[in-house]
């Protein structure tokens, strides 16, 4: 029986071609739209959960300012002091501390505004580094405790066109803030613009450049085996607050783990991802209108058949669930159209993301559920688009639907 309805519905939406592909153009994009957004979404916060992974459970971040979004705007900064408090501190195995500034870099005749590293190469600390970033080396080598004047520069500056119009060689000379320094290695790229654009150096050298005697711009911090790292991160914040005489919810720091910072840009990507797809679902409302609207048109062309179905015994309930059902099957052709769509062009931008920018950050996921999902909704869209056409369809007397013109 269900099975002649969905008949029934394909034959008369193949009856009207033209009008049934501009009605689905609206479900279409916006179906294609949300597949997208949700693919590329899915697959950037998978490849955020590897690098959350990657850290490390027992790494704590120290940044100054009372929040993770006023990190680098904090007017107070970490000090030494505040290192050697977090060193102090029970469960605490190492402490790194990097400093970092944009800086104008010169090489040859060109200069550029770039970001200036200074990384600790001690080995705890490069250890703590090492677990924390995703740097690689691509050729040359890897900065070492005790270097000078050296350097290590992201893909981007060694490139052409890049940020110098020649790219940087390996062994060449780049000045920053009138100090020569000579490039011995060149990373990998990293898929992040501003990492791939940065220069990093020796953190002594570095607070010579900015004129930094003992400030750090962030602190990382390893909890020892066997301590929890929250309890870690909890006696950790309250020396801070000891040291820097402030009392609870004063703080000018902000002490997170690993599982909060991931919980943290978790909730900021969801708040954006859902805006994103709210405006693409506006798409998705003006195909159900669209959809509302054929269907009223198609219940009117349609008036004279509906009387003879209802004359020959059909009851209202079939002509009501032959509408909805035609409705819904409107909305999920386009659905299903739409995640092809929606799926093609996630794949698309991944690609493009990484020939043209060379960003291995977007990835396109697109699971079983979203399909099945989008699809479905998109039915369930047609299916409520199609209500009040259906149930005016049902309310029609025999004889005045017959008598039609």
């Amino acid at each position: 029986m269900i099975s002649d309805y969905f008949s029934y519905a394909f034959k008369n939406l193949k009856h009207r071609r033209v009008r049934t592909w501009l009605t689905m153009i609206g479900i279409v994009i916006g179906i294609a739209a949300v597949v997208s957004i949700i693919s590329l979404g899915q697959g950037l916060e998978n490849m955020i959960i590897g690098q959350f992974e990657d850290m490390g459970a027992d790494k704590i971040t120290i940044m100054p300012g009372s929040s993770i979004f006023s990190a680098g705007m904090a007017t107070i900064p970490l000090t030494q002091k505040d290192y050697d408090v977090i060193k102090r501190t029970r469960g605490i195995a190492d402490v790194a501390g990097m400093v970092y500034s944009s800086t104008r870099v010169e090489y040859k005749d060109e200069s550029e505004y770039t970001f200036i590293i200074g990384l600790p190469l001690d080995p705890g600390s490069k250890r703590i580094f090492d677990s924390m970033q995703n740097f690689k080396l691509d050729y040359g080598r890897d900065l070492k405790d005790g270097d000078g004047n050296v350097i290590v520069v992201g893909s981007s500056v060694a490139k052409d066109d890049k940020i110098f119009e020649r790219g940087v060689a390996l062994g060449s000379k780049i000045t920053i803030n009138g100090v020569d320094f000579k490039v011995i290695g060149v990373l990998k790229t990293l898929g992040n613009e501003q990492d791939d654009r940065s220069v990093y150096i020796n953190i002594e050298r570095a607070r010579d450049i900015f004129d930094n005697n003992d400030e750090y711009d962030m602190l990382f911090a390893q909890a020892k085996q066997g301590f929890d790292v929250s309890e870690v991160a909890e006696d950790l914040e309250k020396a801070l607050r000891k040291s820097r005489d402030l009392k609870e919810g004063e703080e000018d720091f902000n002490v997170q783990t690993t599982e909060q910072l991931q919980e943290s840009f978790g909730t900021i990507f969801s708040i954006v991802q859902w805006f994103l797809i709210g405006v693409a679902g506006i798409s998705i409302v003006v195909g159900g209108i669209g959809i509302m609207n054929t269907m009223y048109t198609s219940v009117l062309e349609r008036t004279y058949d509906i009387g003879i179905m209802k004359a020959i015994g059909a009851k209202n309930s079939d002509i009501l669930i032959l509408f909805v059902i035609e409705a819904g099957t409107l909305g999920a052709v386009g659905g299903i159209i739409g995640v092809i769509v929606g799926g093609g062009l996630a794949k698309i931008i991944e690609i493009a993301a990484q020939s043209v920018l060379a960003m291995d950050l977007l990835k396109a996921y697109l699971s079983i559920e979203l399909m099945a999902g989008a699809v479905l909704f998109s039915f369930i869209v047609g299916m409520a688009s199609g209500a009040f056409p259906a149930k005016q369809a049902a309310s029609m007397k025999p004889v005045d639907a017959l008598r039609y013109e």
